[in-house]
C-alpha cells in the first residue's frame, strides 16, 4: 500500500522525531511512504476560531497534494488533524466540485494508530521500553474518530512496557488548540487536574496520539518538577528506528 504521510504543523516545527517514527512504523507494516515537503497547515486553527472560509484554501491545497501523490491513503500521527481533514466536505457548498474531492479524501484519511491496527496491521515492534506508561485519550481521537483501544493494543508490542490505566484518562488535557491561547488560566487548570492523576500513578511516561496534548501535558509536568516524560506513542513503538 502506498501511503502519503501528513505530519502536521507541530510535528514539523517541534517534534520531528514523531514524523520519523511514523515513517519507520508504516514501513515496518509493509507500506511505501511518500511525503510532500511543501505541506502546509490543515486549517484546523482557523476552523476552531470560527473562520471556516479562511480554512478552505488550505483544505484545497491538502486535497491537491494528496491527489498528486497517487497514494492509497493519507495517514496522520494526530487525531485532531485527521478529524479536521475528515470534515473538509463541510467547508464547501453542496454543488461544489471541491466538496466531492474533499469527501473522496476524507474516505482515505486515517489516524496512525487506527491505520496500523485496521488497515496495515503492525505485527511486531523492534523496540523495548523498561518502564510504566499511562495513555491519554485525546478529545478528537476519542470523541470524533472513535479511537480508544488502538493505541493501547499497539503498545502491547513493545517489550518490557507496562501500561497503567490512569483514572480520567479520557478527560481533556486542557489544550484545545486556540482554546489554550484564549483561556490560558482555564487551560492550565484543566491540565493540572489531569497531571495530578498521572503523577500519582507513578508512571515513567504519559503517551498518546496527539503532539499538541503531549506538549501541553509535558510542559505542566515539567513546571511542577515531575520526572514523567510526555512521548508520542509512535516514538515508543519505533524506538531506535525513529532516528535512522
Amino acid at each position: 500500500m502506498k501511503v502519503a504521510l501528513y505530519v502536521t504543523c507541530l510535528v514539523d516545527q517541534i517534534e520531528p522525531n514523531v514524523g520519523r517514527a511514523s515513517v519507520a512504523l508504516l514501513r515496518r507494516a509493509g507500506c511505501e511512504v511518500v511525503f510532500d515537503d511543501e505541506q502546509t497547515c490543515c486549517g484546523q486553527p482557523a476552523c476552531n476560531s470560527g473562520y471556516p472560509s479562511q480554512a478552505a484554501p488550505l483544505a484545497k491545497r491538502v486535497i491537491e497534494q494528496f491527489e498528486r501523490s497517487g497514494a492509497d491513503a493519507l495517514v496522520l500521527p494526530s487525531g485532531s488533524c485527521a478529524a479536521q481533514i475528515r470534515h473538509y466536505g463541510s467547508l464547501f457548498a453542496s454543488d461544489s466540485p471541491w466538496r466531492e474531492r474533499a469527501l473522496a479524501l476524507s474516505m482515505r484519511t486515517f489516524e496512525l494508530s487506527w491505520f496500523l491496527v485496521h488497515r496495515a496491521p503492525l505485527r511486531n515492534s523492534a523496540s523495548a521500553f523498561q518502564g510504566s506508561v499511562a495513555w491519554h485519550d485525546s478529545c478528537h481521537g476519542l470523541r470524533d474518530l472513535g479511537l480508544s483501544q488502538e493505541g493501547r493494543s499497539l503498545l502491547s508490542l513493545v517489550k518490557g512496557l507496562r501500561l497503567v490505566e490512569v483514572p480520567n484518562a479520557d478527560d481533556c488535557c486542557g489544550f484545545g488548540g486556540t482554546f489554550a491561547v484564549k483561556h490560558p488560566e482555564l487551560s492550565v487548570a484543566i491540565a493540572d487536574r489531569k497531571i495530578e492523576q498521572i503523577a500519582r500513578a507513578g508512571v515513567d511516561v504519559v503517551t498518546g496520539g496527539d503532539t499538541s496534548c503531549l506538549m501541553h501535558l509535558g510542559t505542566r509536568l515539567s513546571a511542577i518538577g515531575s520526572k514523567v516524560r510526555a512521548v508520542h506513542f509512535a516514538e515508543l513503538l519505533a524506538g531506535e528506528e525513529a532516528s535512522r
